[in-house]
């Protein structure tokens, strides 16, 4: 085995929020990569417009600095266990981890998730402990809690040996000593050169490069981003292609991109140890080889997490389709499902009964709702269902996902919070009091349980409270949980609202449209204070009449209606009832729309 000592493939992993994506900003920015007055936008690794919006990380990216004239590839990893297919694929492309810890927070469950992956793959840690300048930042605690989720995770002699680091991500400067204050980021640059290995290779084999993203441009077509595990590749170079099933097939590189910062940059050749894009490859999924095309050796495939939630895609039906979004018959919607599972791994998605109803599977609720924002953007008109578990069984009997749930609160709200957990059929594995006034609270709870929890608990808590939640294996069908309580207003005509109406129905329960829209029969207009549906005429005018009344038009006082994002939609539907989703708007209805077939 050779190696290559002037390049080095590092991952930066850490619990969502954590501070990555600003630490990376602060890396290029002092490996010289930028001009002094360069307009560069914050946090430029999160290059989607919903990363942005939310704060997270959806896509794993790549970078890369030179330090020293060493190249350091830097993968920047999504933070969150829904997009862990992501994860999974990054740690193939890597030598070593960069295991980013909040001063203050300490390490959480997606840190674990994210770490255990890491420690599973035998990468070597390097600990750096972000946000140090914050007013209730506890270095000393957190670096002993790191320690603990180390052993706790079964790790290494040697992986326990990590060399740890103090930073802070927004002034950009790293020390090894907590009594020493950083001036820059060097200490960080010497570290991951001394402690990530180089790329090792064999050097009398022919060339090895496994996929782990795909992407497009619209100039080369389909490109397949990965690493380069042995030999070499060159532009317009005939190469084999191994399947999953083992079949082969010969394409031609048309072109070929190296990283230089943010940028893709060509190049003529690459050799081991380097992440390259190729382009011309037309038929290659995530996880496969590209070979010598004379002796195609395939390197080992990429296992994924099995998906545990499904949802059920239609085409919009409802009357008011087709008037807000560009893409509306069920082929785009097809094209543009299959599209998505050939670049995302993580997402499943199979034709039913039905021609334009398809069932999407995936990792959780929040990866599905990104793909379906996702889409909206994009101007498609669907419709989606309630998000289901996915039961598996075994021995006769029928076992369901279990999740593993931390709950971080203030201590006035350890009542509330417990109170709603129990009929979720939550146990509470652990409760630590950290003496600073929250709570960490530990629950095993079925994944089921958690639909529809999240907006409940922010209300409980009052926006006070952090909630994380990581896959934890299948365990046997948890009895039945109640959702929600109450029933539906439901329209029982098409028109437009009016605030006539809406005074009237006001005392039935909360409304979810102002006056002036319009409405179809079947729509859902508001939540029934009784546990059942109702119809209500929400378009009623005021008969008007020449005769004057001594108690001339009153104003009618309108409470605010409830505005729910899409995550929030999706957590209150029930299985008789859709959620259409179009560009501008968002509309509950019954699945039966006319009102006799309803009930």
């Amino acid at each position: 085995m050779q190696q290559r000592e002037n390049v080095r493939n590092i991952a930066i992993i850490a619990h969502v929020d954590h501070g990555k994506t600003t630490l990376v900003d602060a890396m290029l920015w002092q490996s010289g990569l930028f001009r002094q007055n360069e307009s560069v936008p914050e946090r430029i690794m999160d290059s989607i417009d919903l990363e942005r919006e939310k704060g997270i990380t959806i896509m794993a990216k790549n970078t890369a600095i030179t330090y020293r004239a060493v190249h350091i590839n830097i993968v920047d990893t999504p933070g969150h266990a829904d997009f862990g297919s992501e994860v999974e694929r990054t740690l193939t492309l890597v030598d070593g981890v960069l295991l980013l810890v909040d001063a203050a927070e300490g390490p959480l469950p997606q840190t674990r998730f994210v770490l255990k992956k890491a420690l599973e793959a035998g990468l070597p840690p390097i600990v750096v402990i972000n946000k140090i300048d914050r007013s209730d930042a506890r270095p000393a605690e957190v670096l002993d809690e790191v320690y603990d989720l180390f052993i706790d995770l079964e790790a290494t002699e040697d992986q326990l040996e990590f060399p740890v680091l103090y930073t802070n991500a927004r002034t950009g400067t790293a020390t090894a000593k907590l009594a020493e204050p950083g001036r820059s980021l060097e200490p960080l640059f010497e570290t991951i050169v001394a402690t990530v290995p180089a790329p090792r290779f064999e050097p009398d084999a022919g060339l090895q490069f496994r996929g782990a993203m795909l992407d497009w441009d619209d100039y080369v077509g389909r490109l397949v981003i990965g690493r380069i595990f042995n030999g070499r590749v060159r532009q317009a170079e005939r190469v084999a292609v191994v399947h999953r099933d083992g079949s082969v097939e010969f394409a031609k590189v048309t072109v070929l991109y190296g990283y230089e910062g943010l940028k893709r940059v060509e190049i003529a050749e690459a050799s081991a140890g380097d992440l390259v894009a190729i382009a011309g490859i037309e038929s290659i999924e995530i996880g496969e080889t590209v070979a010598d095309a004379e002796t195609p050796v395939a390197l080992p495939l990429i296992r994924i997490d099995e998906p545990t939630v499904s949802m059920l895609f239609s085409a919009n039906v409802s009357p008011l389709a087709g008037k807000e979004g560009r893409f509306v018959t069920s082929p785009q919607l097809r094209e543009r499902l299959m599209k998505e599972k050939r670049i995302n791994v993580g997402i499943r998605v199979e034709e039913t009964d039905s021609p334009d109803t398809f069932r999407v599977s995936g990792r959780g609720e929040l990866q599905l709702a990104i793909l379906i924002e996702m889409m909206r953007r994009e101007g498609f008109e669907l419709e989606v269902g309630k998000p289901t578990i996915i039961t598996r069984s075994e021995g006769g009997q029928t076992l369901e996902p279990m999740e593993y749930l931390v709950i971080d609160i203030p201590e006035e709200h350890i009542g509330a919070v417990t109170q709603k957990i129990g009929p979720r059929r939550g146990a509470m594995a652990k409760m630590v009091n950290h003496g600073t006034g929250r709570v960490r609270l530990e629950y095993r709870i079925p994944a089921r349980g958690l639909i529809g929890y999240r907006t409940e608990f922010l209300t409980d808590t009052r926006g006070t409270g952090l909630l994380n939640h990581l896959f934890d294996g299948w365990d046997v069908w948890q009895g039945e949980i109640a959702h929600r309580q109450s029933g539906a207003l439901v329209a029982d005509r098409a028109g437009r609202t009016t605030a006539y109406a809406i005074d009237n129905l006001q005392a039935r329960g909360v409304m979810f449209v102002g006056p002036g829209l319009e409405v179809y029969e079947g729509m859902i207009i508001g939540e029934n204070a009784r546990d059942s549906d109702m119809d209500v005429n929400i378009t009623k005018e005021k008969k008007l009449t020449n005769m004057r009344a001594s108690t001339a038009d009153e104003a009618a006082k309108l409470t605010p209606p409830r505005t729910m994002n899409l995550e929030q939609c999706l957590e209150w539907i029930r299985e008789d009832e859709l959620l259409e989703v179009t560009p501008k708007s968002l509309r509950l209805r019954k699945r039966g729309m006319r009102g006799r077939r309803r009930f």
